[in-house]
């Protein structure tokens, strides 16, 4: 229980003197001392007092404290007092009255401590903060402490993504060089005539630089992944239908021109040929390296030439090629976190080519490839998309208007984005081969072409939700 301070100095009983205490300084007391505490540190003694009665007041007393608080809170605020606000001090005072007798009394130094003066804030006005432009860029550069693989990974993805630039430049250069020229003219001369792209013979194919280590590093760029759902035969030959084009193929290059994703293991016996634009190999120095990496023209003639010639039996048994059936019209619907757009309703050439030839047609899917850029849309912008299209008519491709990442950020360049690529090779469609001469009959090519649609259809069902696609993206075939 808190002791109430005293108002009025202790006083002595009359009939005894108080005793002569020494002078002492103040000393500050804790505010809940009793009394008997206080007199005892005072020196001071009281005479016991005999009382009567039942041991109860008979002042009425007021209503017993109670506070969900702490009990040190509950005390504090009985007194007066709160916690942001101080109890006062205890302070000890001796005076003398006239008699000369020195008495003793407790008062409160409850004085009001002087203010501190108010400091007066003029006003600021500050200028711009360096560096907030950096922070609120929407382009997020690439750290310094990058592993060594992933800057070699990004080489070599920016070296394929720029080869047909990088030789023409190189070409160029040698131009410039007279030393050169009586090499070059006939160079450029054989380039023009040359039928190696479309022989079918594959003389210029390096299983060497196939199989380099560098290949590797350009696959684990996104990373790039080839599954099988079914085994082929190598006494046959096949045409792989791959789709969709997205915007450079980087899933078909990795899968099907190199042997970075294994083909030749999953499937052994067989000699797969990438087939691509013809106006590719009249590119100096560029039509060397695409013949050495496999690559072939994708005309008609170079198509039959591949199918019938060579391999195991010289007609054609054990090979096979690849062809991107939605071409440079599909490139324009390779939109990331949208429907799976196929151009296929009206593509039915490559089946009769099978027919023809006696290819059996696998179709092949891969998961990722629409996810690899960002382009123009063509309903924001229909203007830019009829151009496209104009130029696809009268020139046999289009400039597809695409932008990713960079080399040294995330946000802006020509670089495809890191993400994984998951190339699926379906069952084989057979084909029944009619003999040379023959008309191919109309309603065994729509057979054949629903067979594969349907085939392709299934390897997307079975294999969506394995493989990442969002929610609500749904695979559409169109014209």
């Amino acid at each position: 229980m808190s002791a109430q301070p005293p108002s009025v100095p202790l006083e002595a009983e009359p009939s005894q003197s108080l005793k002569q205490t020494p002078q002492h300084p103040p000393v500050n007391y804790p505010t809940h001392a009793t009394k008997e505490e206080t007199d005892r540190l005072n020196g001071i003694k009281e005479t016991p007092t005999q009382f009567e009665g039942n041991g109860e007041a008979d002042t009425q007393r007021s209503p017993p404290f109670s506070s969900p608080r702490h009990k040190k809170s509950g005390s504090l605020r009985v007194n007066g007092t709160s916690k942001e606000q101080k109890p006062p001090k205890l302070l000890v005072q001796d005076f003398r009255d006239r008699s000369g007798q020195q008495l003793t009394s407790l008062i409160f130094d409850d004085k009001p401590k002087p203010k501190k003066p108010e400091r007066t804030q003029t006003e600021l006005v500050s200028g711009r903060k360096a560096g907030a432009t950096w922070d609120r860029s929407h382009i997020h550069f690439a750290p310094f402490s990058v592993p060594l693989k992933r800057r070699l990974q990004t080489l070599m993805v920016l070296s394929h993504t720029l080869s047909i630039a990088l030789f023409l430049t190189a070409f160029f250069l040698l131009c410039a060089i007279p030393l050169f020229w009586p090499l070059l003219f006939p160079y450029t001369i054989y380039v023009l005539l040359s039928a190696a792209p479309h022989s079918g013979t594959l003389s210029h194919r390096s299983p060497f630089l196939r199989s380099l280590p560098i290949w590797s590093l350009f696959a684990s760029y996104f990373p790039a992944r080839l599954h099988r759902s079914s085994r082929l035969e190598p006494t046959r030959k096949y045409i792989f239908g791959y789709h969709p084009h997205g915007i450079i193929s980087h899933g078909a290059f990795a899968t099907f021109a190199t042997e970075a994703c294994g083909f030749s293991t999953l499937f052994p016996g067989i000699t797969n040929t990438l087939l691509t634009l013809d106006s590719n190999f009249r590119v100096p120095l560029y039509r060397d390296y695409a013949l050495a990496m496999g690559l072939a023209s994708v005309s008609r003639e170079s198509c039959e030439n591949i199918l019938t010639k060579g391999g195991a039996n010289g007609e054609g048994m054990g090979r096979a090629i690849t062809i991107v059936v939605g071409g440079a019209r599909e490139s324009l619907d390779a939109q990331p976190h949208s429907h799976l757009r196929l151009v296929l309703k009206r593509r039915k050439g490559f089946v009769k080519l099978a027919i023809r030839t006696g290819a059996d047609l696998v179709p092949v899917l891969a998961f990722g490839e629409n996810e690899l850029y960002e382009q123009v849309t063509s309903d924001s912008h229909p203007f830019v998309h009829r151009f496209q299209l104009m130029v696809k008519k009268c020139m046999g491709f289009t400039i597809p208007l695409f932008h990713a990442r960079g080399v040294f950020n995330y946000d802006v360049g020509l670089m495809p984005y890191r993400k994984p690529l998951n190339v699926v090779v379906g069952s084989p469609v057979k084909v029944v081969q009619v003999r040379k001469g023959e008309k191919v009959d109309e309603r065994y090519v729509e057979e054949l072409h629903a067979a594969y649609v349907t085939e392709l259809e299934r390897i997307w069902e079975e294999w969506k939700d394995v493989f990442g696609v969002e929610k609500g993206v749904e695979l559409k075939i169109v014209e």
